[in-house]
């Protein structure tokens, strides 16, 4: 499924328990709470504190001294809720199947909705003070420097705030409406039970969320056969539970965009994070002229592979016949090697959090939930889930992820809570950036042929996620959202058919179009319940690959600009801290020439294929 790209492989047939991996693989939740009694303590005391909070409510324009102390109460709040979140998702995201975990995350999402609500009068009232006084207070008032962006931006998107009692029924629904995301991942990742993929010679080979990439990036065509069809077949059998679920998702965008009176969700997804919506069509249009690429792709894999016809769950098959092996310490020291561009305080940073801080769950068990991801929130380290399996794709996930924590850990080092995050824009820059400079590592050092082509079908399957996949999402979720907004309702078989119709450009004739199994994999991404992420997969790769370009060919100050970058944090807009960097993502040109790049490894891949 296309969802699995870039997601590390299995290498046995048999998964571990969790009590099985040994304690410097796993992540160092002990350093976020001792206990779970301590956690509980903690969110019953924030929850105690928010009166404290509210009583700053109508009281923001008795003066500066005042709204510098509703700003600490409001940024201390926000930071103890997001210590608890990390802290409650770290034992559900290794084993959905915790019940305690899962209640763990429904009593801190219920909190989150009473901050939400507890905070919800700062934007209001801020607006109802004024520009010109409040500007007045933030120069004469050190504490409240803080807010000179946050002030910017909140004037700028003004016309959507609406009043304080609005403001507090929509911070009140965010709770209800949470429970859709994980609706979606009880029953992927913890309800779903997939019949086992048959070997060639007649063994089974469990499926499972954990084990089907290992599946799919093996060698054994029969395997990849049934354990993609055994994936795909359970998808298709909760269709119509799954497209009620991210419709409802969907509804609620359309909530939100009319209650803050947006003229589409595309519009009020990007406004919020000051984006022109022509980024989005730019990346569309520059996307479909380029869909050649692709299919030059597809013939050189199917060439390599040596099949008549290329399907689907080819996509992944490995194109030499031992892939080479690569340990997880030996990962590490390569991307750290990657990295000394940047700095030795970086590299060191980033070595102690995986070999002793244990900043990553690394390896993979029974029950573990789908996927990779960088979590955290400061007072924590940036943790990292994956399911390290030693291939050239796991080792891509971890430089991937650490490019994500590596940016947390930057940011919560230089800004204040007010600041703490980033914008998903921003974020895919970072953790492909991390990528691209692996690779320009690895590729110009003396390493074996094979392993050579197993760097670049790293690439290609995390190009194949960025700029083909995700674009493709990218316009379904756009179609769906569309129909939703004009009123019309969404069948299961409707959106499976839009699906497969997308993919089929992506694939041309080179390969086989299944068109129920292709078109079901809309079902397997949670990325569409956080609108229009997906396309800012593309724009990151774009813009990573641009920002590593410059620091390879030695630009002067290059890589001064990238941590600059890191630094920013939510302190500047995204396309701001990017043009700081060295790259401009209002324009298309960086993703013309992040295409060039893919070429450029098409023609080394198929020179070494060759050989």
């Amino acid at each position: 499924m296309t969802n699995l790209e870039g997601y590390p492989p299995v290498a046995s047939n048999q998964l571990r328990t969790r009590d099985q991996i040994a304690a410097q693989y796993k992540w160092n939740r002990e350093s976020v709470f001792a206990t779970d009694a301590d956690w509980e303590a903690e969110l019953a005391s924030l929850g105690d504190a928010l009166a404290g909070v509210s009583a700053f409510s109508g009281r923001l324009a008795d003066g500066p001294a005042t709204l510098a102390d509703a700003v600490d109460a409001i940024q201390s709040a926000r930071q103890r809720l997001g210590v608890l979140y990390v802290y409650a998702g770290m034992d559900y995201a290794v084993d959905t199947t915790d019940q305690a975990a899962g209640a763990r995350m429904g009593k801190v999402q219920g909190l989150a909705g009473r901050v939400m609500a507890a905070v919800s009068f700062l934007n209001p009232e801020l607006l109802a003070i004024g520009r010109e006084t409040l500007d007045g207070w933030i120069a004469a008032e050190p504490r409240l420097a803080v807010l000179d962006h946050y002030v910017d931006n909140l004037f700028r998107q003004q016309q959507h705030v609406r009043s304080a009692e609005v403001e507090e029924l929509l911070g009140l629904a965010a709770d209800p409406f949470s429970g859709l995301y994980n609706t979606f991942s009880a029953l992927t990742d913890s309800d779903l039970q997939f019949q086992p993929a048959l070997t060639s010679d007649g063994n089974e080979l469990p499926v499972s969320q954990s084990t089907i990439v290992g599946i799919m990036h093996g060698a054994d065509r029969e395997a990849r056969r049934t354990a993609w069809e055994s994936y795909a077949d359970n998808y298709l059998a909760y269709k119509n539970t799954l497209t009620s679920n991210l419709a409802t998702s969907v509804r609620k965008s359309v909530f939100n965009m009319r209650a803050r009176r947006y003229e589409s969700t595309l519009e009020a997804a990007l406004f919020e994070d000051n984006i022109p919506t022509a980024v989005f069509t730019n990346l569309i249009d520059t996307f479909r002229k380029n869909l050649p690429t692709w299919h030059r792709y597809w013939r050189l894999r199917r060439k390599a592979l040596g099949v008549e016809v290329l399907h689907p769950y080819d996509i992944w098959a490995p194109l030499v016949q031992d892939p080479p092996r690569i340990p997880f310490e030996q990962a590490v020291d390569w991307i750290c090697d990657a990295l000394a561009p940047l700095g030795e305080d970086y590299v060191q940073v980033m070595r102690q959090g995986c070999l002793q801080d244990r900043w990553i769950d690394v390896y993979p068990n029974k029950g573990k939930g789908n996927g990779a991801f960088s979590s955290g929130s400061p007072g924590t380290f940036p943790f990292i889930m994956m399911s390290y399996t030693d291939d050239s794709g796991d080792l891509g996930t971890l430089a991937h992820e650490l490019g994500h924590s590596m940016h947390s850990y930057h940011v919560w080092q230089n800004q204040p809570p007010l600041y703490s995050d980033y914008t998903i824009f921003a974020a895919e820059v970072a953790s492909n950036f991390h990528q691209a400079m692996m690779r320009g590592y690895l590729l110009n050092i003396d390493l074996p042929r094979d392993l050579q082509i197993a760097i670049i079908e790293e690439a290609m399957s995390n190009f194949y996620r960025y700029f083909l996949v995700m674009p493709t999402l990218a316009r379904f979720e756009l179609e769906m959202h569309q129909r939703i907004e004009r009123g019309e309702g969404v069948t299961a078989d409707e959106l499976i058919d839009t699906f497969a119709d997308l993919f089929a450009e992506g694939y041309g004739d080179e390969i086989y179009l299944d068109r129920q199994r292709v078109g079901i994999q809309w079902a397997t991404f949670p990325h569409l319940y956080t609108d229009y992420y997906v396309f800012q997969y593309a724009t990151g790769i774009s813009g990573a690959n641009a920002l590593a370009r410059r620091i390879l060919s030695g630009t002067p100050g290059a890589a001064e600009d990238y941590r600059k970058f890191l630094r920013a944090g939510s302190s500047m807009y995204a396309l701001d801290s990017l043009k700081l960097a060295g790259v401009d993502l209002s324009s298309p040109q960086p993703v013309e020439e992040t295409y060039q790049v893919l070429s450029g490894l098409l023609d080394r891949l198929e020179a070494l294929l060759a050989a």
